[in-house]
């Protein structure tokens, strides 16, 4: 969402909020379908899981995104595995969650687990190491 607020300077935030609220429903909708149709625990979930928490991140609720990353990640460690990108991706959501809460004590053993990942399986000049990196680095920051 903050992308787009960049990118299109001239969205207001009311525009964002009614954007975000017709986007719920349908994010749920998808992860019931998929759901129903792939299995609670196939890895096509955590991107109906990862959509859903964003939502409710943006709308402040940390809880219900807290449950739903932490369910990506415990289905992308039992179907592809600790050593896998997309587990590296779920550790750096989650550990995002907790940074924009104040929660950096919890954020920084996840962002630095994320990154050791992208650096062994994608390299040290991957744009995915990059972003790990910016996790890690918002923690020393702060």
């Amino acid at each position: 969402m903050r992308t787009l607020i960049r990118s299109f300077g001239f969205v207001c935030l009311a525009t964002l909020a009614a954007i975000t609220a017709q986007a719920e429903p349908l994010f749920q909708r998808a992860l019931a379908i998929r759901e129903k149709v792939l299995g609670a625990d196939h890895p096509e979930i955590a991107h109906s899981l990862t959509a859903l928490a964003l939502i409710y991140k943006s709308q402040g609720k940390y809880e219900d995104a807290e449950q739903l990353y932490k369910r990506d990640l415990a289905i992308s460690e039992r179907s592809l595995g600790a050593d896998h990108p997309e587990t590296a991706t779920s550790l750096h959501n989650l550990a995002s969650l907790y940074y924009s809460q104040g929660k950096y004590s919890e954020a920084e053993p996840l962002f630095k687990l994320a990154l050791a990942i992208t650096e062994k399986l994608l390299g040290a000049d991957h744009p995915h190491t990059a972003t790990s990196l910016d996790g890690l680095a918002l923690i020393y920051k702060s």
